[in-house]
């Protein structure tokens, strides 16, 4: 009989898998842009295309791109660690962000040069017809690379992945500027070609600029949308024993989302009733959710909002016994004490085992010992039947 898979080695296969079709797909990827780069640089170069050539380069920048995803994935594809708990998800995230910064700066460089050139004027040369055919292969090539990336990185739930992908699809779509401009240009319209190297510049800097804010919005811990929160505050609430949600956090690593919710519950229930009940929120959260990570639950007697202060400013169980002890004499030994911390006070109930000789441990008789202490709330004395 084969042993069951622990948690943690199901959890390094699934990253060593991840880490596999990361690798392969952006492999692959690399080396298609390569070839395709090589391929529109000489065409545009030799056949009078600067919308060409710029498409070239703009695939120079996805082959820096895979370089630089094969790095990143490698790191924060790793086990989380004595100094990174939670992971190294964000390592992927701060790659995303090189990978949009580097896109803006060579589409910014390419848009001004080539605007430059519009306005100057003197462009009066058509580009062969061979632009064309090097323009449809890097649509129909780019286009599967695309659709291929995409497919693995929303299989392994990755943000850098998918943003390989549309970085793969902008060369697609900025390879068919290239088809329209230089039939343009072909036509008579020879200052298309141009054009078209500043519009593809531009959808070089914009989608930079997507995957760089992004990046920012959950390095600074940008929660879920209200949408989503309303949604997840609105389980808990319906979910049975949960009086009130009143705080739930949010933040993002990668794809995953790390929560921290507090629930009110009824004070009088028992510790593992209150986690029961917790457990239940965070199943529930789950399904709606699928790539919710980690979820921090904080059961509440009451919505401590309220009353910050409670936990500071009261004795702990320790006091209130040698409190009592000093007015009432040292509890009997089978009793069993137990404690409300409620709106800043502090409300006792006592269990005896058998009824007790004298009114030493009555309710009125503690009620009175213990009503000038500001902590006080309330007594209730409880004696096992015969």
């Amino acid at each position: 009989m084969e042993e069951p898979i622990s948690p943690a080695q199901q959890n390094r296969e699934n990253l060593a898998v991840e880490m596999r079709a990361a690798s392969r797909v952006t492999i692959i990827g690399m080396i298609l842009d390569a070839v395709l780069g090589v391929i529109k640089v000489i065409a545009g170069a030799l056949f009078h295309s600067q919308a060409l050539l710029v498409d070239g380069i703009h695939s120079f920048t996805d082959v820096a791109s895979d370089l630089v995803v094969l790095g990143v994935m490698k790191v924060s594809r790793q086990e989380p660690d004595d100094d990174h708990p939670y992971g190294h998800q964000r390592i992927e995230t701060f790659g995303t962000l090189v990978l949009g910064s580097i896109l803006i700066a060579v589409g910014a460089a390419l848009a001004w040069e080539n605007t430059l050139r519009l306005i100057e004027g003197g462009v009066d040369t058509v580009p062969g017809w061979p632009v064309l055919v090097a323009a449809a292969a890097s649509v129909a090539g780019k286009e599967w690379i695309f659709r291929y990336t995409r497919h693995v990185g929303l299989q392994i739930r990755s943000d850098l992945i998918i943003a390989n992908a549309w970085h793969s699809r902008t060369d697609a779509f900025s390879s068919v500027v290239v088809l329209v401009s230089t039939a343009g240009a072909m036509l008579g319209m020879v200052w298309l070609d141009v054009f078209a190297a500043v519009v593809i510049a531009g959808i070089i800097i914009h989608i930079g600029w997507k995957f760089t804010w992004d990046s920012v919005k959950e390095l600074v811990d940008t929660g879920l949308s209200q949408e989503d929160t309303e949604m997840l505050k609105s389980i808990a609430r319906d979910t049975d024993g949960v009086r009130n949600v009143h705080e739930l956090r949010s933040r993002r690593m990668g794809h995953d989302i790390l929560l921290d919710i507090h629930l009110v519950v009824r004070p009088e229930i028992s510790v593992s009733e209150g986690h029961q009940i917790g457990m239940h929120v965070v199943s529930g959260m789950r399904d709606a959710l699928e790539n919710i990570r980690d979820i921090n639950f904080h059961i509440d007697a009451e919505n401590d909002e309220d009353q910050p202060l409670t936990s500071e400013r009261l004795p702990s169980r320790q006091d209130i016994r040698a409190i009592m002890a000093q007015h009432l004499g040292e509890l009997p030994h089978h009793s069993r004490l137990r404690l409300h911390y409620l709106k800043n006070k502090v409300h006792l109930e006592l269990f005896l085992e058998e009824p007790e000789t004298g009114t030493v441990f009555s309710t009125a008789n503690i009620r009175e010992q213990l009503r000038d202490y500001p902590w006080f709330g309330s007594i209730r004395v409880w004696v096992a039947g015969p």
